[in-house]
């Protein structure tokens, strides 16, 4: 596992990264909810749908980097995102937990707690 933090605040203690054909394509749909874990990291990923969800989530699409490029606050189920190209990865959390001082164009960071 691993934890996303911004300027020193923790904003996922717990990150499950869904890197693989099945992970990636299962992702948070039938979930009632995060248990287990506090945000699901996809990569490669550019786009999303929330379909067959049960609760809004708080979405973030990152670069290689880590660098913001946009966010999506309380999406829906039942909804598409747009293709952003400079994405590499997209961090999906519960509706509502994502602090509303991160901005695009800033840069968040990985701690491995393995």
């Amino acid at each position: 596992m691993m934890k996303i933090k911004f300027k020193n605040q923790t904003i996922a203690e717990e990150v499950k990264v869904a890197d693989g054909f099945v992970t990636r394509l299962i992702g948070l749909m039938f979930s009632k909810s995060l248990v287990g874990f506090d945000a699901l990291l996809i990569k490669p990923c550019n786009s999303i749908h929330t379909c067959f969800m049960r609760y809004n989530i708080d979405v973030i699409f990152l670069d290689k980097n880590m660098t913001v490029v946009k966010i999506i606050r309380e999406i829906k189920p039942w909804r598409m995102t747009w293709i952003y190209f400079k994405s590499h990865q997209v961090l999906e959390m519960a509706g509502g937990t994502l602090p509303s001082d991160i901005n695009e164009g800033e840069t968040l960071e990985v701690v491995c707690t393995n």
